[in-house]
């Protein structure tokens, strides 16, 4: 199943699958496709009634609560979910992702550090971290995020957009321009806006 739908506004090209269980397409599963994110939430809960521990569930009902603007019960899942397995890169991006919609950059910078300590991490990962990192004023540390980002998944295109934004801050302007273009040849529309605005 996509349960990336939605995640983070910032995140158009995640790299990550945000896959069902082993088991295939659960009733919550197709409740959360459809939109149904109540639903979604009912069907999750009955499953957790008798598996309260799956971290799999509480990650997808989280996701639910999170679509339905409930981002305090989607936290306590997601924290739930990371206690029971705390390597599992969809619930520690989903948290990094909720402290940063909250301003705690500190501790979106923790779960996006943990996600990137996990083998194989993707590209979202770095791209989390670079994005806390960024919001905290340390620049070249996001730039390097960004870049590892990019060098995992060439066709990031957020990933090129907010490394030529901070470039252009630092006064980088033709790499910046560079940046956006590709940014933009990815499809990521503020490219577009910033291509008008910084690189004629």
């Amino acid at each position: 199943m996509n349960y990336k739908k939605s995640f983070l506004v910032l995140l158009v090209s995640t790299g990550l699958m945000w896959g069902c269980s082993n088991q295939g397409s659960s009733e919550g599963d197709k409740f959360f496709e459809s939109g149904q994110y109540q639903e979604a939430v009912d069907a999750f809960s009955e499953r957790l009634a008798t598996k309260p521990k799956d971290a799999n569930d509480l990650y997808k009902r989280g996701r639910a609560y999170e679509e339905m603007g409930d981002l305090e019960s989607a936290k306590k899942d997601f924290e739930a979910g990371y206690k029971q397995d705390p390597k599992n890169t969809q619930i520690l991006l989903s948290l990094s992702n909720l402290y940063q919609k909250e301003g705690n950059f500190e501790r979106s910078l923790l779960y996006a550090g943990y996600a990137v300590e996990v083998p194989g991490a993707p590209a979202t990962a770095y791209f989390m971290k670079g994005r806390a990192l960024h919001q905290m004023g340390k620049t070249d540390e996001a730039l390097d995020e960004y870049s590892t980002a990019i060098q995992i998944d060439d066709q990031y295109g957020q990933a090129y957009y907010y490394r030529g934004v901070l470039k252009y801050a630092t006064k980088k302007t033709r790499s910046a321009c560079e940046d956006f273009r590709l940014a933009s040849g990815h499809n990521y529309k503020q490219a577009d806006e910033a291509l008008e605005k910084y690189c004629k």
